[in-house]
């Protein structure tokens, strides 16, 4: 099976306060594919996790990786896994069609980049709980946030509040990361809504500054209209688009290896993607040669 290792740029604390960056990454084989395909309606931050606690094989001393520990990772971390992942399965090249944004427009354009090369946003302050300060008021104290980063379980919670509008799901977001206000240890989503929204945005760009993150935006010009605009590029949207694609192709490939080796379709889903491809070369290759002997024999 196809490993990597790398350093995650912010990290994980245990109940104890160690921290934790090395991970060791497992390629995806058919069985993750298989999954990631079948959990395609069940939004991102989910298949995020079914994917990376599979995948990861070691977290600096953690060798049993599950989904409860895969959300407690920083949505930074999580999004730095997934370019990682992707890159040990498919390559470090990617190439996709964007959509021009220009309403008169709307053109595909071409782009590409190469994963090594994204960068790579470290946290500014690794800490389990971080402190804010903001002022009240002229003649009052300032108030005293105690807050986390957001992580993966805050990923799944949020996508299921699409409904509420983008003032409540903030609100939703630091509640849910707030660990205390002065000397609130427990603030209610009620009183973290009734926070000014100045201060609501002024905790969010906090966490935003000292958050690690993958920071891929680029520079295309559209072909058909000739304007520029920034892509933000969606590496998880990407990364599950590439394998949806790919439904019908890992069905054939299955079938295609089971015929020919006669191997059952569990031992097939345990390799990786390139593994099976590499059989299906030698057996493209053997099966030209035989019948190429065998055109050959007719022909004399």
């Amino acid at each position: 099976m196809d490993y990597g290792k790398c350093f995650l740029p912010g990290g994980y604390f245990d109940e104890t306060g160690q921290l934790h960056k090395e991970v060791e990454l497992a390629a995806l084989s058919g069985r993750e594919e298989e999954l990631l395909l079948s959990t395609a309606g069940r939004g991102g931050a989910v298949q995020v996790t079914a994917v990376l606690s599979r995948c990861i094989k070691r977290l600096g001393t953690f060798t049993s990786i599950d989904d409860e520990l895969t959300r407690r990772l920083l949505v930074g971390d999580r999004r730095y896994l997934m370019l990682k992942l992707r890159e040990l399965t498919f390559g470090g090249r990617v190439q996709a069609t964007v959509t021009c944004p220009w309403p008169d427009c709307g053109g595909g354009v071409d782009v590409s980049f190469n994963i090594p090369d994204i960068p790579i946003k470290d946290a500014q302050l690794i800490a389990p709980v971080h402190e804010l300060a903001l002022a009240a008021g002229t003649q009052e104290s300032p108030v005293k946030i105690l807050f986390r980063l957001p992580a993966g379980a805050d990923q799944e919670a949020m996508s299921d509040r699409e409904e509420d509008n983008e003032a409540m799901l903030l609100s939703r977001l630091l509640w849910r990361c707030i660990e205390r206000i002065d000397d609130n240890p427990a603030p209610t989503l009620e009183q973290v809504h009734a926070l000014p929204s100045q201060t609501r945005r002024q905790i969010e760009q906090r966490m935003q500054a000292l958050a690690p993150d993958v920071e891929l935006t680029m520079e295309a010009e559209c072909p058909e209209c000739q304007r520029d605009f920034t892509v933000p590029f969606d590496i998880q949207e990407f990364f599950f688009g590439e394998l949806k694609t790919s439904r019908e192709l890992l069905r054939r490939e299955i079938h295609y290896l089971a015929y020919h080796y006669h191997w059952s379709e569990r031992e097939i889903l345990s390799f990786t993607r390139n593994k099976r491809r590499a059989y299906i070369d030698v057996l493209v290759e053997e099966i030209e040669y035989i019948n190429q002997r065998a055109q050959s024999r007719a022909a004399s």
